[in-house]
C-alpha cells in the first residue's frame, strides 16, 4: 500500500516531480498519423498549428512488419518539427503485452522525450497496467534528463478496464485522461455491432401502440450505444481532474453521423475526440468549441451574477448558483481557446456585446420560491 503523501514523489532517483495538476491546454482534436507512411509523415509540419494534438500511432492500423519503421518515423520526425506552443505530440504505444511496447517506450523517451506531452496506452486493463507504465517512464526520464514529467493517456477497451475505471483514473499522476475505445470494447463485450463508434440502427425505442393496434406503423427512435459508457468514463474522469474524449469514429464518409457523435459527447462532458482523417478535423474544431451565443449567454449569467449568491432573473428564466457554475465552463473553455485559436478569439469577442438590464427579483426567497 502506497502512502498518499508519497504519491507526488518522483519514482525514479532523478525523474521530474509529478505534476500535482493536469495542464488544461486544448485538445479538441487528437489528429492520428502513421509514422511509417511517408506521405502522412510529410504533411505533419504542415498540420503544426492548426490542430490541438497530432499522434504518432504505433499500435493498430501499423502492420507488424512496419512497427519498428513506425517507431523510427516517430522518433525522425519529432526531432525534425517544432511543435510550437499551440500544438502538443503524443504517440500510442503498442499494447503493453506485445512485444514492440518496451523497445516503443524505452526508445521513445530517451530520443524524444523531450518533445514528448502524452503516451497513450492501449487496452488498459487495471491500475497495475498504469503502475508499470508510471515506474519506468520514471526510470527512462531520469536517464534522459528530462524535466518535465510525460502523461498517459488509457484507452477504455475491454469490458474489464471499465469495471476499473476509477482505479485507473487514481492510479497515477500522470494520468492525462481517458479515451473510449469502441471498437474493441464492443468486441470484449461481445455486443452485436460491426462499427467503430457512432450507434446502430437496431437499437431503438419504439412508441406504444395506438388504440391497441399493434400491426399499425408506430414511430421509432434510434438510440446511442455508448452514452451509458461515456457517461461514467466522464464522471470518472472529472473525480480525478482529468480528462475524457470520444475516441475513433470510422465511418470517415458520414460526415453528419460523426458531428452528431462528437456533439453528443461534447455535451455530456468529453473536452475532445479523435480524428482519422483531415475531414473530421474541422468538424471536432467546431463541435468541441462552444458557439458563440453559448458564450455570450455565459457571459450574460456571470456578470448578472455578481458575487454568485442569490438569484436573477434572465429571459423570463431563472439564474442561481448553479447556473453560474455552468456558465463558468462555458466562459473558462472560450478563453482558454481564444488563446491559441485567433479565428475563435475574434469570434468569442464579437459576441461580447453590451450585457442587459437584469429582471427582478434578486433576493434568495425568489430563488426558493421558484423551486
Amino acid at each position: 500500500m502506497r502512502s498518499a503523501k508519497d504519491f507526488f514523489r518522483p519514482l525514479a532517483v532523478g525523474a521530474p516531480t509529478p505534476l500535482t495538476q493536469v495542464p488544461a491546454r486544448p485538445s479538441r482534436v487528437i489528429h492520428f498519423f502513421d509514422p511509417s507512411n511517408p506521405k502522412m509523415a510529410a504533411k505533419v509540419p504542415g498540420m503544426v498549428g492548426t490542430v490541438d494534438v497530432l499522434l504518432g500511432n504505433l499500435e493498430d492500423a501499423v502492420k507488424a512488419d512496419s512497427k519498428e519503421a513506425a517507431r523510427a518515423g516517430l522518433v525522425e520526425i519529432a526531432k525534425a518539427t517544432d511543435f510550437g506552443q499551440d500544438t502538443q505530440l503524443w504517440t500510442r504505444i503498442n499494447a503493453l503485452d506485445s512485444p514492440w511496447a518496451l523497445d516503443d517506450l524505452t526508445t521513445l523517451v530517451t530520443e524524444i522525450g523531450d518533445k514528448l506531452d502524452v503516451i497513450m496506452v492501449p487496452k488498459v486493463q487495471g491500475a497495475e497496467d498504469i503502475h508499470y507504465v508510471d515506474r519506468l517512464l520514471a526510470q527512462l526520464e531520469a536517464k534522459a534528463g528530462l524535466t518535465r514529467p510525460i502523461l498517459v493517456h488509457a484507452i477504455l477497451e475491454t469490458a474489464r478496464g471499465m469495471v476499473n475505471i476509477e482505479e485507473i483514473c487514481g492510479a497515477s499522476p500522470r494520468m492525462q485522461g481517458l479515451s473510449l475505445g469502441p471498437a474493441d470494447l464492443a468486441a470484449d463485450r461481445r455486443m452485436k455491432t460491426t462499427r467503430v463508434g457512432g450507434s446502430h440502427p437496431g437499437y431503438l425505442v419504439r412508441t406504444d401502440p395506438v388504440d391497441g393496434d399493434i400491426t399499425g406503423a408506430r414511430a421509432t427512435a434510434q438510440q446511442d450505444l455508448w452514452h451509458y459508457t461515456i457517461a461514467r468514463m466522464v464522471d470518472a474522469c472529472a473525480m480525478h481532474g482529468i480528462y475524457p474524449y470520444y475516441g475513433p469514429f470510422g465511418d470517415i464518409q458520414d460526415v453528419v453521423a460523426c458531428e452528431d457523435q462528437f456533439r453528443n459527447a461534447f455535451l455530456l462532458g468529453c473536452v475532445g475526440t479523435w480524428s482519422l482523417h483531415p475531414v473530421q478535423i474541422e468538424i471536432a474544431k467546431r463541435v468541441f468549441s462552444p458557439s458563440a451565443e453559448d458564450v455570450a449567454h455565459a457571459r450574460r449569467v456571470v456578470a448578472a451574477m455578481g458575487d454568485g449568491t442569490g438569484a436573477v432573473m434572465l429571459d423570463g428564466k431563472m439564474e442561481d448558483d448553479a447556473s453560474l457554475k455552468q456558465c463558468l465552463v462555458i466562459v473558462e473553455l472560450a478563453e482558454r481557446l481564444s488563446q491559441t485559436d485567433p479565428a475563435l478569439a475574434e469570434l468569442y469577442a464579437d459576441a461580447r456585446g453590451a450585457t442587459p438590464p437584469v429582471d427582478p427579483p434578486t433576493a434568495p426567497a425568489a430563488r426558493e420560491g421558484a423551486r
